[in-house]
């Protein structure tokens, strides 16, 4: 029987947080607009996404492709491969499933989805989150009707000028701030005390789990309270160090409460961090990732540090410079006021509305 639902949409994304939860803010927006919307997303079963995309409600689709390593690794060799057989799987669906609109959000899971959506007629919308964008999306933009990124200078990396919009990066439509006594609670925390939050992304980051572990004791002896998402890889490594005021986690499920519990955020200075961290006024000390491309995590920080709505930290002073810098910035409330109103002027909350409205009408367009 022939499908007559016109909001039909695919979404290839994952591999991190970073790619994924911007995705999922589009989505939400396309399901309060037209909560008929048939919505599929593709990913990895092995990574994040297969876990996260059930738990919001949208139907989840593995492919073979993986990532390609930077390093020589013999795994590499298969690459080609895993692309061939994830082009046909993505194709297969596309055939029966024909969506009116494909979102590609970057990392290597956009490349065969999007080209196998192109292939059957599908419109196309690419989502780029940081400052320079990743090779999926320089290669695929020739195929997208639209391209969407969070920063301006990202326009220059592109060449099809006319098909750019500065829109912000989507925030999810669930992140908002609770009441901090109940935030705490969730955690096992006193609301009354200071809580910092230390993020290293879904993964984790080696070096923000080191620096944290050299200040646990700071916590005891300055009547603070901290929750540590140690990353999964690195979660065995520092379980030990989960103490009363002391909450350490592989994943943190609730960011809501998470981030409402917190009187300062550490974190990489991803494009979706950035996002979340300005929707919500957060204060937050940046330490940006130096194993990214073209080094976009600094910039991104850089340019938040530069109109001090935020502090920035280079990962290759974290040892020397996090402890200092932590007890200076929670033990001042009207510093840490003035780091949550600059960041909020960052925040650019209509984003995933408008790429959901945008989908929406390229969707109604197609006979």
């Amino acid at each position: 029987m022939k499908n007559t639902n016109p909001y039909r949409f695919v979404f290839a994304a994952g591999g991190t947080g970073g790619h994924l939860y911007p995705a999922i803010a589009v989505a939400q927006y396309i399901k309060k607009l037209h909560p008929e919307s048939e919505i599929v997303f593709f990913g990895n079963k092995d990574k994040i996404e297969s876990q996260v995309v059930p738990k919001y409600g949208f139907e989840f689709r593995s492919i073979w492709i993986s990532g390609f390593y930077r390093k020589f690794d013999l795994r590499n060799l298969l690459f080609p491969v895993k692309l061939i057989v994830s082009a046909f799987q993505s194709l297969l669906f596309m055939m029966r499933f024909k969506p009116r609109v494909a979102v590609g959000c970057g990392a290597y899971v956009s490349g065969p989805v999007i080209w196998a959506a192109s292939v059957i007629g599908s419109k196309i919308i690419l989502l780029e989150q940081n400052s320079y964008p990743g090779i999926a999306n320089r290669l695929l933009e020739r195929k997208a009707n639209e391209i969407h990124v969070t920063f301006e200078e990202s326009k220059k990396y592109f060449r099809f000028k006319d098909k750019i919009y500065a829109t912000g990066n989507p925030v999810r439509v669930d992140l908002s701030l609770i009441d901090k006594n109940e935030a705490a609670k969730k955690f096992g925390l006193d609301p009354a005390r200071k809580t910092v939050l230390i993020l290293g992304g879904s993964l984790g980051a080696r070096s923000l789990n080191e620096s944290a572990a050299r200040i646990v004791d700071l916590f005891e002896k300055e009547d603070l309270q901290l929750i540590w998402q140690t990353g999964k890889l690195y979660y065995d490594e520092y379980k030990k160090y989960n103490a009363e005021k002391i909450k350490i986690m592989p994943f943190i499920e609730d960011m809501q409460a998470a981030y409402s519990a917190s009187d300062l955020v550490i974190a990489r200075a991803g494009a979706t961090t950035i996002a979340e961290l300005s929707a919500l006024g957060k204060a937050a000390v940046l330490a940006p990732s130096p194993n990214v491309a073209a080094n976009h995590q600094y910039f991104n920080a850089l340019a938040l540090a530069e109109s001090n709505a935020a502090v920035l930290i280079e990962d290759k002073n974290l040892t020397s410079e996090l402890k200092n810098k932590l007890i200076e910035l929670i033990k001042d409330d009207e510093k840490l006021k003035k780091l949550s109103d600059a960041i909020k002027t960052f925040s650019k909350p209509e984003a995933a509305s408008v790429i959901a409205q945008k989908a929406i009408g390229m969707a109604e367009q197609i006979n």
